[in-house]
């Protein structure tokens, strides 16, 4: 599991270890770690031409060091300060100096920038706020009018790291070499576009155990998946219920009852005006059509895909004693006390304009601002919500880490998609999952399966639930 931390833990750790070490020792630890991976980058660093963007801080401090070395291995090293050189790090600049590396000033660094092969950007540390500076958007600008390589010091210069916000310019990092633990604003979109790819050095931070967000690998989805036991039936395994689909929408029935008979459940029952395209395609599907008090025993229900203006079997939903997932139209149509009121879980899964509408702001505030969003949303409903998104979020209405995942494609942008969702995630809601491993579990194995199911080309709903199992074993295949 990759985790990462907020600014505030990763100071106080950060603080506690220079403690203990001699002056000097975790800067060179992380200087160590950037510039082996910007050498990595370069492939050859003899003759090639490094750039430094330098600020103030400690971040500037670290790319010194880092192009001290690339200069003693033979790279032509620049540092544009954008701070005197007596508010420079005195100890970088000393040290690329006696590396034969040179300095210059913002103003000149245009010309050097366009003939560099690798940028490395030490503007702002974690700690920046509020965007660049226009001296420095300048010197953004002219990197990606460069076309050079681009590393970042521990985050890109211009995103907020605990948000993920990007409040205007902001560097574009093919790279960033980040130290200790990710930082939030690596995980979450929008700052996470900014980032590139993401290599973490570690330099020896003790870290509380919860974490600001945690973001799921493979193992870690597999340990959470139901696995049928040698004496488990349909009944044991969990029945989910879905109560989806309006006449003007039959399509949100079969799409949610799809991914939900590939989630693990032993039955599904559906309960809607869809009944005949559902049975039509999925035959196993137990029907009702005497609404959802009385289809029979579930372990938990889905509601809301496709359901159009039917507020009365949103509200019956709600009013059972089982974990209930609420999407799309449910979203709209459920009563905020209802939600709050409940004694069992509740799932929220709206996407960014959903989210808006049932905060009451615009849907640009939630898209950049995510985090904050679904913390929110989860402490208002008192319910787990999961903002579906290029990296969705799972928070849980008591608080600790939210759940963060980036297996999805910008494939899964399809009509039809997140139905899928729903029918996945109610059905590892019924096999006992509680809802944040559930909705976790859900948005891994169905970004994965939209992965799958495009393969760089385009793919319907219906593809992507196809490919679940296959996702499933793949992720299976992570335990042996």
């Amino acid at each position: 599991m990759r985790t990462a931390y907020n600014v505030e833990t990763v100071r106080a750790a950060e603080r506690e270890l220079m403690a203990r070490l001699p002056e000097g020792a975790l800067m060179q630890r992380a200087a160590a770690g950037l510039a082996a991976a910007c050498a990595d980058l370069l492939g050859r660093v003899y003759g090639r031409r490094v750039v430094l963007l330098v600020g103030s801080g400690d971040n500037g401090g670290d790319a010194l060091y880092a192009g001290a070395r690339l200069a003693r291995r033979g790279a032509g090293v620049t540092a544009v300060l954008l701070a005197p050189p007596e508010r420079t790090h005195p100890g970088g600049l000393a040290a690329l100096r006696r590396a034969g590396g040179s300095v210059t000033a913002p103003g000149g660094a245009e010309r050097w920038i366009a003939r560099a092969d690798l940028v490395v950007d030490g503007i702002v540390g974690i700690g920046g706020r509020g965007g660049l500076r226009p001296e420095a958007e300048a010197l953004v600008d002219a990197v990606e009018r460069s076309g050079a390589a681009v590393v970042a010091v521990d985050l890109p210069s211009g995103v907020e790291a605990d948000t993920g916000e990007v409040r205007g310019a902001a560097v574009r990092a093919d790279l960033t070499v980040t130290f200790g633990t990710h930082k939030p604003g690596l995980l979450i979109d929008p700052a996470r576009e900014y980032a590139g790819s993401v290599r973490l050095v570690g330099i020896g931070l003790v870290l509380p155990p919860v974490a600001e967000l945690e973001a799921l690998q493979h193992a870690d989805v597999a340990r959470l998946l139901p696995r049928p036991a040698a004496e488990s039936d349909k009944y044991r395994r969990g029945v989910v219920g879905i109560a989806a689909g309006s006449a003007r929408y039959p399509g949100a029935a079969v799409l949610a009852v799809s991914g939900a008979l590939r989630g693990g459940a032993g039955a599904v029952r559906y309960v809607g005006p869809a009944a005949d395209a559902v049975i039509a395609r999925f035959p196993e599907t137990l029907v009702s059509d005497r609404g959802p008090a009385k289809a029979g025993r579930v372990q938990a229900w889905v509601v809301g895909p496709g359901a159009g203006d039917d507020a009365a079997t949103v509200a019956e939903v709600l009013d059972t004693d089982v974990p209930v997932l609420l999407d799309a139209d449910g979203l709209r149509l459920a009563e905020r006390d209802a939600v709050r009121g409940r004694a069992a879980p509740t799932l929220m899964t709206p996407h960014a304009g959903e989210a808006a509408a049932l905060l009451g702001v615009r849907r640009e505030e939630v898209e950049g601002a995510r985090l904050a969003a679904v913390r929110e949303l989860a402490a208002v409903y008192r319910a787990t919500v999961l903002l579906k998104g290029s990296t969705t979020l799972v928070a849980d209405p008591r608080g600790g880490a939210v759940r963060v995942n980036a297996t999805g494609t910008g494939w899964l942008a399809t009509a039809g998609s997140g139905d899928v969702l729903s029918g996945l995630a109610g059905s590892l809601l019924a096999t006992g999952l509680p809802a944040r491993d559930a909705g976790s579990a859900a948005a891994y194995l169905h970004g994965l399966a939209g992965r799958f199911a495009a393969s760089g080309a385009p793919a319907g709903a219906h593809d992507i639930a196809e490919r679940l199992p296959e996702a499933w074993r793949d992720v299976r295949d992570a335990l042996g």
